[in-house]
């Protein structure tokens, strides 16, 4: 984080079309880069042209971008997860807390003293229980998709597996729905999705959105429970944090700016049960 800033924009003069994996471009306001990342953001103008990118949002704007700024491994499924809901005004969005438990790759290529394997094994370790910098792009694209402010509450968690995010969502419905409704929201916006799948069964070992099953692959799982004793709505988001929390999703958005299949290199299976 903070080179692609002052890169990104002599290449886009030299017409050249720029997918960033980096945080330098997904907040929309510059004020924000000093409160969540600690640094002033060298190319502020250049916020307004990049698109966010998530597909399943925003599919055509991201067709005639030039700069696609990719989501953050746990912003993409919490706002994936919540989505819907926030769409279809079902919860309050006041009160919003997330829990989100990451593998160890989401600590980066930096080796210290947290990620050596003796540390490392055996953690559910909270990082971040308060004040994480995805914070940010999550209320930002909630409250675009809401029309007004969402506000979200999140922890991090790392936890004892190499690849995989799980994303817990605690929500509260402003009135009751049955499960008909919250199906009805999901299905409504991620018709057709061709990387969202969502899983609730009543049997097997994965009833709901588990990371082993989707590790080596690009797909969100997405699932929910009601909590009639307080009204609340549990959502259940789970991807590989390499796949569509990074790599992936910027393959998925490179394909849409080259107008070929989407799926193109992306359309294989989760390495479970191997």
């Amino acid at each position: 984080h903070g080179v692609s800033s002052k890169l990104t924009p002599k290449l886009l003069e030299a017409g050249l079309k720029v997918i960033d994996l980096s945080a330098d471009f997904r907040l929309k306001n510059p004020e924000d880069y000093p409160k969540w990342y600690g640094w002033n953001h060298p190319a502020p103008d250049t916020l307004k042209k990049a698109v966010y990118g998530v597909p399943e949002l925003y599919r055509e704007k991201i067709r005639d971008a030039q700069l696609v700024a990719c989501p953050g491994c746990m912003a993409v499924v919490t706002i994936l997860a919540l989505a819907p809901v926030i769409k279809a005004n079902l919860i309050d969005k006041d009160h919003i807390v997330v829990d989100v438990k990451i593998g160890s790759s989401g600590a980066g290529a930096k080796p210290s003293a947290s990620t050596h394997h003796a540390e490392r094994f055996g953690v559910v370790r909270p990082y971040k229980p308060t004040g994480h910098r995805h914070t940010a792009e999550i209320e930002q694209e909630l409250s675009l998709i809401a029309g007004s402010n969402v506000k979200v509450s999140m922890s991090a968690h790392a936890v004892n597996i190499v690849r995989g995010i799980l994303t817990t969502v605690h929500s509260f419905l402003v009135e009751k729905a049955d499960t008909a409704t919250i199906w009805k929201a999901f299905r409504s916006l991620y018709q057709g999705e061709p990387f969202i799948r969502l899983v609730r069964d009543r049997k097997g070992l994965y009833r709901l959105p588990d990371p082993k099953v989707v590790v080596g692959s690009n797909f969100c799982d997405l699932g929910f429970e009601i909590d009639n004793h307080t009204n609340r709505l549990v959502i259940l988001g789970a991807i590989d944090n390499l796949i569509k929390g990074a790599a992936g999703i910027a393959v998925q958005n490179m394909n849409i700016m080259l107008r070929i299949d989407e799926k193109t290199g992306l359309n294989q299976p989760a390495l479970h049960p191997i």
